[in-house]
């Protein structure tokens, strides 16, 4: 192998000696995606910031080396590592929103790389950055030269930051999450522009990221890690056929799949924190196999006879001198320890929600005056329907009105038109004091727990504020009881109640929100990208709860949500949205598997399948429209591959496919005209 990256034996520390990465080994050759995978603080990004010495304060290297095309770069004076840093080796960060310069243009940013590295200046400088924005599919190159950050979505801050990474021709690209919290047509054009960046020159990748679907479509070589150590590490096709570890195969069997009757497999506890780790195996206090051994002794690391390594106790050799042999993950095996759980079962009659032709058009005011001059069409019309027990997901793109549907539907915003009825009430148009009441019944849980819960405020204060304004429970001591009630239904321990939300992780602060949403006794939950930014394992104990409550309390879902995976796993009717409008409805299954709008089969295709399934994937050229001017006729037909003279003309009306779906498309009408 013709290394481009060798790292061997690194220690990265706390300066009071707590290692955060803990002597962990890999090489990386010339033109191959090396992945490290794990969930979130296990020490990806950490050893990443180690490679490129850009340590937080109160870290430091401890030991190790590092050689880059056979320079150990740990040895340089900064002088030089300024060199390498941006040059040959460059990385592109998880936050493209955090890691760009508010103040500065995007031309003058990519400039100030071209100029570092490639000596490069004035109009030289101006065309380079052109063609490196026009090489990451950003269209408008000129314009969006000199545009600020704040003007760009969150595919084009990602996009720029690839083509900051690629200023300098690095031979070595480190991508941190680089698609975390992307819709799924985003994040298909970024992948499919760092492998065709990386055949044009070579180049090596080092893919960070807990998403299993990404490392099966990019990575050539795995290395999984946990508690800042590698666990295992094989290829692709070895971890993807056969994970050895554990810790692997659980994460593999918390995977969404489309068995709504079976539980996901879920991986109880949490990622220790730094400095919490015992003498033993790191996973043992989560592993189901683990043994007296695994809790008093560090495992070695093992090289299988299959040319995988893993480090686990139940791969030394044992008592009859035979080494263990990994296997792959069974669907017997990532059901175990699950229970049935059949969904509720749809009642036309009981219809919780109605929402008809709902309008949400905010004005553009300009001038001294403030005149309003235009709209932002938000949300064009939308109409739906969710039954006692049911869930609907709602999905599309960011920027297509979802999170403002479900606002809407709160009044927490004031729809332009339309109306929204709850267990038979309007609620458009209502006061004060009767939307008070009638908000009880809804409730919604936000994508960010930790921006929704108020920092300053105990646990049981956020939950008993609800309780308090509505008067659930007689007295304090009731609702104290209600209290702990709740944080048992959410599976957090009671004496949790008395912590702030910054002492707890994700996917706790997520079962807080959770909480304080059920605290009075709704019947329906809209729910806002409640996974979207969780690990594979913390997302499936949220999954499961969110089941279980709809089993066990009757509740209704309104699943707002980019992740196709989840919704085909979590809910029982879908509605595609594009630009304000439902393009397309049905059961899941039905919209899943034979999907009929041309955008809906886009969604479809940009999913990646752990085991490389799926159809061909539908690029969609373009940008989603200004929802201030949208296209005459069909929104989508600037974008769609089958646009026809009628798509400009007027938008389609909704075509009726069965008695569950129906699908706003010409090509439906055409093809219903076709067969007659």
């Amino acid at each position: 192998m013709n290394k481009l990256l060798s790292v061997q034996s690194l220690v990265t520390s706390l300066n009071a000696g707590t290692a955060i990465v803990d002597d962990i080994s890999f090489d990386i050759a010339a033109g191959e995606t090396f992945a490290l995978l794990g969930e979130s603080g296990c020490g990806k990004s950490m050893t990443a910031l180690s490679l490129m010495r850009l340590l937080p304060d109160g870290v430091h290297l401890k030991q190790g080396a590092v050689h880059l095309t056979n320079e150990n770069i740990l040895m340089l004076p900064e002088r030089d590592m300024r060199r390498i840093r941006g040059g040959r080796m460059a990385m592109i960060f998880q936050e493209p929103g955090l890691s760009l310069n508010p103040v500065m243009t995007v031309g003058a940013q990519i400039a100030e790389t071209l100029a570092l590295h490639q000596d490069m200046h004035g109009a030289m400088a101006e065309a380079r950055c052109a063609e490196l924005l026009e090489q990451v599919g950003l269209s408008d190159v000129q314009r969006r030269l000199r545009a600020y950050p704040f003007q760009l979505s969150g595919g084009m801050k990602q996009r720029v930051m690839i083509a900051m990474a690629l200023a300098g021709q690095p031979k070595l690209l480190i991508a941190d999450e680089p698609t975390t919290a992307l819709d799924v047509t985003i994040q298909a054009q970024v992948l499919q522009l760092l492998r065709d960046t990386q055949q044009q020159s070579d180049m090596s990748i080092l893919l960070i990221t807990h998403d299993l679907g990404v490392v099966a479509q990019m990575a050539h070589r795995v290395a999984v890690m946990y508690a800042g150590q590698i666990v295992e590490q094989a290829s692709r096709v070895q971890l993807f056929a056969h994970p050895a570890h554990p810790y692997t195969q659980k994460l593999f069997a918390a995977l969404p799949h489309a068995n709504k009757g079976q539980a996901l497999a879920a991986i109880s506890g949490s990622v220790p924190a730094l400095g919490s780790a015992g003498v033993g195996c790191r996973f043992a206090p989560r592993c189901d196999q683990a043994w007296a051994r695994c809790h008093a002794e560090m495992p070695g690391w093992t090289k299988l006879p299959n040319g995988q390594g893993v480090r686990c106790h139940l791969y030394d050799t044992d008592e009859a001198g035979t080494t263990k042999q990994p296997s792959g993950i069974s669907a017997s095996q990532a059901e175990q320890g699950s229970s049935s759980r059949v969904p509720p079962q749809r009642s036309s009659e009981n219809s919780l929600l109605q929402v008809e032709n709902l309008r949400v058009h905010f004005p553009i005011h300009k001038g001294i005056l403030q005149r309003t001059v235009g709209y932002v069409k938000a949300v064009d019309g939308v109409s739906l329907t969710i039954a006692a027990g049911r869930t609907l997901a709602l999905v599309g793109e960011s920027g297509c009105g979802k999170t403002t549907v479900g606002k809407a539907l709160l009044q927490l915003v004031q729809p332009t038109a339309g109306s929204v009825r709850f267990a038979g009430n309007d609620l458009v148009g209502l006061g004060a004091q009767q939307l008070h009441v009638q908000r009880a019944g809804m409730q919604m849980v936000f994508q960010d727990p930790y921006a929704s819960l108020n920092p300053k405020m105990r646990v049981a204060e956020i939950l008993q504020e609800g309780m308090d304004v509505l008067s659930i429970g007689k007295n304090s001591t009731e609702r104290q009881q209600r209290i702990d009630e709740l944080l048992d239904q959410v599976g957090l321990a009671q004496a949790s109640k008395w912590r702030y939300p910054h002492e707890f992780s994700g996917g706790q602060r997520q079962r807080i929100a959770i909480a304080r949403a059920l605290a009075v006794n709704p019947s329906l939950l809209i729910c806002d990208e409640p996974t979207s930014a969780l690990d594979v394992s913390v997302q499936a104990q949220i999954l499961n709860l969110l089941k279980t409550l709809q089993q066990e309390l009757g509740l209704s879902y309104l699943f707002i949500s980019h992740n196709l995976a989840v919704v085909e796993y979590l809910a029982h009717e879908v509605c595609v949205m594009y630009l304000g409008r439902i393009v397309e409805r049905g059961t899941v299954a039905e919209v899943m598997r034979a999907p009929h709008h041309p955008y809906t089969r886009a969604l479809i295709s940009a999913v990646p399948h752990i085991d490389g399934s799926g159809i061909e994937t539908v690029r969609l050229e373009g940008e989603m429209p200004s929802p201030t001017n949208p296209p005459q006729g069909c929104y989508f037909h600037p974008r769609c591959p089958h646009a026809m003279d009628v798509c400009q003309m007027d938008y389609p009306k909704a075509t009726h496919v069965s008695d569950t779906r129906q699908v706003h498309c010409y090509l439906e009408t055409t093809e219903k005209v076709k067969q007659s």
